[in-house]
């Protein structure tokens, strides 16, 4: 796959086949925005429904974030879209867990595993779901357009790739015709895949202790980064560590500012949500580049925004990088968390 998006789509437009008017199709109010557009548009076109597990933000507890999941179950469901690692709160999911639990309700998890690769350790088998989409230009630092999408043997006569091409009449009978309708979609060049085992094999020897020293590294760094900025404005982790990887997202004064007379973040209430004027500013004028953005993405999920401040840890990071952020973001106007 070119990247775990496409995967995404791929095993929600094979469904859409066996959908039916009133299906529930679950996810959570974390998920990434160009998942939620893919399942609207697979609802719109069945008469499906999707349903949304809302989890708290500020999240207390691991258990908590399953019992949401869980408890948005109906014998309705039909399939579970969640993420590993959630991209706008950076929450690593107990995954294998909640694939567990929802298998045990007769539901289907399709993972949208982004940031999983390289970041975590991942064991596909162990985990069961039965679709895993992930990308390689994250974590395993590939090039960009080299992603995958994992279908559980069980599950592989259901889906079909977005292009029928010239393997769906193969006449070979040395590969399973799920590979075959894959492997041959057309015309594309396949680079960024074939450099996929080069880069595991280079990024993880950046560490002694290859590839879990690395990740732990990262983490670790991670964790030090955060508990940096938070000291300096004044804030408290809104996550427990055993929910964090090598990113942390950071909920920051909505009345921040770059400058004296700049304004916090806008707000749209019908559309995606613009970027945060702060992120272009410390850019620009800090050479610093750290997501900052406005969180639910758009006003439909129904609660109230939140702006976050992202912060990731790899390899080529260093201490001295989040220190620096933290000392200008306390410089800007309206820094300090009210109450502190």
């Amino acid at each position: 796959m070119p990247n775990a998006t496409a995967g995404v789509n791929t095993v929600l437009r094979s469904l859409a086949e066996v959908l039916r008017p009133g299906d529930e199709i679950l996810t959570t109010d974390h998920e990434y925005n160009a998942v939620l557009n893919a399942i609207r548009r697979v609802s719109e076109r069945t008469g499906a429904r999707m349903t949304i597990a809302r989890m708290p933000f500020p999240l207390a507890s691991v258990d908590e974030a399953v019992a949401k999941i869980v408890g948005a179950v109906t014998h309705r469901t039909r399939l579970a879209v969640i993420s590993h690692v959630t991209s706008a709160t950076a929450l690593v999911l107990p995954i294998a867990e909640i694939v567990r639990r929802l298998a045990e309700a007769g539901v289907d998890t399709l993972v949208d595993g982004a940031h999983g690769p390289g970041m975590l350790p991942l064991d596909l088998d162990a985990i069961g779901a039965a679709y895993y989409a992930g990308n390689g230009h994250k974590w395993l630092c590939a090039p960009k357009g080299s992603g995958f999408l994992h279908v559980r043997r069980d599950r592989q006569d259901r889906i079909e790739p977005l292009v029928i091409s010239h393997g769906a009449n193969s006449p070979r009978v040395d590969r399973s015709r799920f590979l075959l309708e894959f492997d041959w979609t057309g015309t594309a060049d396949p680079t960024a895949w074939l450099s996929l085992g080069t880069a595991i094999d280079v990024v993880g020897r950046l560490a002694d202790g290859g590839w879990p020293a690395l990740m732990a590294a990262n983490r670790s760094l991670a964790l030090e980064g955060a508990a940096i900025v938070h000291v300096a404005l004044g804030l408290e982790p809104a996550a427990p560590e055993a929910m964090i990887g090598s990113m942390v997202a950071i909920p920051v004064p909505a009345d921040l500012r770059p400058t004296a007379e700049g304004g916090a973040a806008v707000v749209d209430e019908d559309r995606t949500l613009p970027e945060d004027p702060l992120h272009g500013w410390l850019f620009e004028h800090e050479r610093i580049q750290v997501p900052v953005f406005t969180w639910p993405a758009t006003s439909a999920l129904g609660r109230p925004a939140q702006r976050l401040l992202r912060i990731s840890a790899q390899r080529y990071n260093h201490r001295s990088q989040y220190a620096r952020l933290a000392a200008v973001l306390a410089a800007r106007p309206g820094a300090k968390a009210s109450g502190r």
